[in-house]
C-alpha cells in the first residue's frame, strides 16, 4: 500500500525516471501489415435494437444487484459496480434514451455520497483532507485503495463526458465533476503519482489514463486540463513503445503488461481489457491512436485471443486458456471493425456490459458506414 509523499510534476522527459526505470522506451515498431479480408456490409450486423433487447433482459436484475453496491462505503463494491455504469453509459450513447443515463447517474451519485473524510477512516494510510472510501474486502485491511477507485471512476467520468455531449450539464453534473476532479484525481495525484497514477503495469496505468482523458474533455480549469492531458499523453507514449508485432500473427499486436518488457506470454487477456478500455475510447477522442492501431488490436482479438468457436486464449501471445470475457474492453474494438463486430455478434459470453457496448458499436458502425 502506498504512503503519503511529496507531489511530483511528471513531464514526458522525466516519466521513466519517476516510474523507477532507467531504460528508454523501446522505439516504435514498423507498421503492421493490413489484414486481407474485406469487412462485411454493415447491414448484415445485428442492430442497435437487437442489442437493446438483449440488454433489457437483465434490466431489472441489474438494478437489484447494483443498487446496494452503489450505496456501499467499501470501494471493492464500486469495482464491481463499474460494469453496470459502463453498460448504462454505452446504452445511453447508443440510443439517447434518458433512462440509461438516469440509472448510471444515480449509481455514481450514490458512490460519491458514500465517501467519508480520509481522517475518519480508521486504517487509512493517509488521514488527509480528502474524501474517500476504505475497503475491507478482497483481502484489504481497511485502507484506501487507488485501484478500486480508478477502476470505478474511469466509467464515472465517462458518464460525465456523455452528459456533456448530450448538453445535460445541470447541477448534478457540475457537482459530480467537482467531486471527480478533487476527491478522485487530485487526491491520488497529490498522494504521489509514481505509486498511485503511473503504475508499474499497463492495465493499472490505463485506468488513470482513461480518467484523465475523460476529465480533459470536460474540465473548465486550464491548469487541470494540462495535467490530465499530460497523464493521458504519457500513457499513449509508453503504450506505443510497449507494442510489438505478435509472435503468432503478423497483423496483430502483442505487449507485456510490465513496462519495458516484451516477454512472452505477455499481457493476460482478462487484465488486457483494461488497456483496451482506454485505447479504444482514446481513438474516438482524437488522440494518438490511429485506424491502423485499431486493426492491430482487432486482429489480436479475432486471430489470436479468440481464434474461433469457444476457444479463448489466456494471453496475448495465443497461449493459455480463459473464459471469453471481453465485456470490459476487447468488445469495444467492434466499433472500429465491422468484421470483428460480426464475430462478436455471435459471441456466447454475454452480459449487460457486453450488450450495451455491442449496441454502441452498432450505432458507430452505421453512423460512419464502416
Amino acid at each position: 500500500m502506498t504512503t503519503r509523499r511529496t507531489v511530483l510534476t511528471l513531464g514526458a522527459a522525466s516519466l521513466l525516471a519517476a516510474c523507477g526505470r532507467d531504460d528508454e522506451v523501446p522505439a516504435m515498431m514498423k507498421p503492421l501489415p493490413a489484414p486481407s479480408v474485406a469487412p462485411p456490409p454493415v447491414a448484415k450486423l445485428r442492430s442497435v435494437a437487437d442489442w437493446t433487447s438483449v440488454f433489457m433482459q437483465s434490466w431489472d436484475y441489474q438494478l437489484q444487484s447494483s443498487l446496494p453496491l452503489s450505496r456501499s462505503a467499501d470501494s471493492w463494491d464500486h469495482y464491481d459496480l463499474s460494469y453496470s455504469v459502463d453498460s448504462c453509459v454505452a446504452m445511453f450513447r447508443a440510443t439517447g434514451d434518458g433512462r440509461y443515463l438516469d440509472r448510471a447517474l444515480g449509481f455514481v451519485e450514490n458512490v460519491a455520497a458514500a465517501a467519508a473524510p480520509s481522517a475518519s477512516l480508521r486504517h487509512s494510510s493517509f488521514h488527509d483532507k480528502y474524501l474517500g472510501w476504505a475497503s475491507s474486502k478482497n483481502g484489504e485491511d481497511g485502507d484506501e485503495v487507488p485501484l478500486y477507485e480508478s477502476y470505478f471512476w474511469r466509467y464515472g467520468t465517462a458518464l460525465l463526458v456523455a452528459m456533456r455531449d448530450a448538453k445535460a450539464q445541470n447541477d448534478r453534473y457540475r457537482s459530480l465533476l467537482d467531486f471527480a476532479e478533487v476527491q478522485v484525481f487530485e487526491k491520488w495525484y497529490s498522494r504521489g503519482p509514481k505509486d498511485t497514477v503511473y503504475r508499474d503495469v499497463t492495465h493499472l496505468s490505463a485506468h488513470w489514463a482513461l480518467i484523465a482523458l475523460n476529465l480533459a474533455q470536460i474540465t473548465t480549469d486550464a491548469g487541470r486540463k494540462a495535467r490530465y492531458l499530460e497523464v493521458a499523453g504519457n500513457f499513449d507514449q509508453r503504450m506505443h513503445g510497449q507494442l510489438r508485432r505478435n509472435p503468432v500473427e503478423p497483423t496483430a499486436y502483442f505487449w507485456d503488461d510490465n513496462w519495458g518488457s516484451a516477454k512472452r506470454p505477455g499481457q493476460d487477456v482478462s487484465h488486457g481489457n483494461g488497456v483496451m478500455a482506454y485505447v479504444l475510447e482514446a481513438r474516438s477522442r482524437g488522440t494518438a491512436w490511429t485506424r491502423a492501431d485499431m486493426m492491430g488490436f482487432s486482429c489480436l482479438l479475432t486471430e489470436v485471443i479468440w481464434p474461433g468457436g469457444t476457444t479463448y486464449r489466456g494471453y496475448v501471445d495465443g497461449s493459455g486458456s480463459d473464459n471469453g470475457w471481453f465485456s470490459d474492453g476487447f468488445v469495444k474494438v467492434g466499433r472500429y471493425d465491422a468484421a470483428a463486430q460480426m464475430r462478436l455478434d455471435s459471441h456466447r459470453v454475454v452480459n449487460d456490459q457486453f450488450a450495451g457496448n455491442m449496441a454502441l458499436n452498432a450505432k458507430v458502425l452505421r453512423k460512419e458506414g464502416k
